[in-house]
């Protein structure tokens, strides 16, 4: 089958790599001149099933208040004119009730623990270094309530099979000998011993050189400007290089799925949440993390790659701005000198910024639509990359009429439809 994938970042790319596996032609479309140079970028470094949780969750409205006053917070909304902006913000507020984060939970545990295991299994297949680690990540937490708190989120870890280990301070200072510096900053932490970590743009970008070994076409500084329907199919792509028509086609255009859907009239509710990030050169090795600390507070990841250490975090609401704002770069510049304050050089960052395509119940939408030959592989969020080989393993299955790994109910389209 003849299959042309929107989209060149670590989504687009796992998702021709399985395609191309199974024996189809393959051509991916992006107007970049690389893989992996927007949102696949410069990320927090993560792979992270045992962080797969929903942001719309009981408690998270009234957190919601309080962080929009605060002058380090992990939540930012710019006040826009923006319709889709407030609609989505009305469906994600809709989901912060005990049963539906139960139901949005499940999904993405399910998705997340399975592209794990489809993680392990292409390393193992393929001979990739990305400045990869398996040592797991730290969560601290810098009070007792947050300790406290940590109950629920075990509870969910315990029913879901995810390995943990709940740490007193010691702990996480043996875990992460630098955190010794700083030890009465830290109340306990929570380790996940199954994550893993690396440079999600060095990974997409090797194994886009894989993929093309394999067949795989790539057409770059390609725009993509439209699709092409006669009301039950789709007969074409619209680009900058003309028609391109092929047998199925996969929308992973992560924030930009949304409009070029919905000139179709398939209504994906994906919003960009814009995150931020520095990487800085290491200065002292015994200083910087082993692998990655979350800060619960400010809700900032800091992970280490081979000689830089990459600090990402922070939520803006800002539609598809892409301005590089001096304050959420003084939020996670003040949290990685506040944790590691003598692992890197600051003062030589490389400042970033790209949007997280997220849907308001947090699970991915993966799978067909309304158009037999349509299929959408985007609404990843903050696990572009932790779940990017799971969701497109399944969507290569669902697309080859194979049985998939996984129970894919719940995940594409259908529960957006009354």
């Amino acid at each position: 089958m003849k299959i042309i994938i929107l989209g060149a970042g670590v989504v687009g790319v796992t998702n021709a790599y399985y395609l191309a596996q199974q024996g189809h032609d393959v051509t991916v479309i992006d107007r970049q001149a690389q893989p992996a140079l927007e949102t696949s970028f410069a990320n927090a470094g993560q792979i992270s099933p045992g962080y797969s949780a929903p942001w719309a969750a009981p408690g998270i409205p009234l957190k919601a208040a309080k962080w929009l006053l605060q002058q380090h917070a992990p939540l930012k909304v710019q006040p826009l004119l923006d319709a889709k902006m407030w609609g989505w913000m009305v469906k994600l507020l809709g989901n912060c009730t005990a049963s539906r984060y139960a139901v949005n939970k499940e999904r993405m545990m399910r998705l997340a623990e399975y592209s794990r295991d489809c993680f392990v299994d292409l390393r193992r297949e393929l001979d990739i270094d990305y400045d990869d680690r398996t040592q797991g990540t730290l969560q601290i937490f810098r009070t007792d309530k947050q300790v406290a708190d940590a109950a629920k989120d075990i509870e969910v870890l315990e029913r879901c099979n995810v390995p943990y280990q709940q740490l007193d301070t010691a702990g996480c200072i043996a875990a992460e000998p630098a955190l010794a510096r700083v030890s009465d900053k830290i109340a306990g932490g929570l380790r996940l011993p199954g994550d893993e970590t690396g440079d999600c743009f060095v990974f997409t970008q090797k194994l886009a050189e894989i993929t093309k070994a394999m067949g795989v076409e790539y057409r770059m500084n390609t725009h993509v400007l439209g699709l092409e329907s006669d009301g039950s199919q789709i007969t074409g792509i619209k680009t900058s290089a003309g028609i391109k028509t092929a047998d199925a086609y996969v929308v992973a255009l992560g924030s930009y799925s949304t409009p070029l859907l919905d000139k179709v009239g398939v209504k994906m509710p994906v919003f960009p949440v814009k995150g931020y990030s520095l990487t800085l050169p290491i200065t002292n090795p015994d200083a910087a993390p082993v692998s990655t600390v979350m800060d619960e507070t400010y809700k900032v990841a800091i992970t280490r790659f081979e000689d830089r250490i990459r600090v990402a975090g922070t939520a803006e609401l800002a539609a598809f701005s892409d301005e590089l704002l001096d304050q959420r770069r003084e939020t996670i510049s003040m949290v990685v000198n506040d944790i590691f304050p003598d692992g890197g050089d600051l003062s030589q960052a490389e400042f970033w910024t790209g949007l997280r395509p997220m849907t308001p119940d947090g699970t991915p939408v993966v799978g067909a639509t309304r158009y037999p030959n349509l299929y959408t592989n985007s609404g990843h969020g903050t696990l572009g990359w932790t779940m990017s080989c799971g969701s497109s393993q399944l969507l290569a299955d669902l697309i080859s009429r194979r049985k998939p790994g996984i129970d894919p109910a719940g995940l594409d389209m259908s529960r957006y439809v009354a």
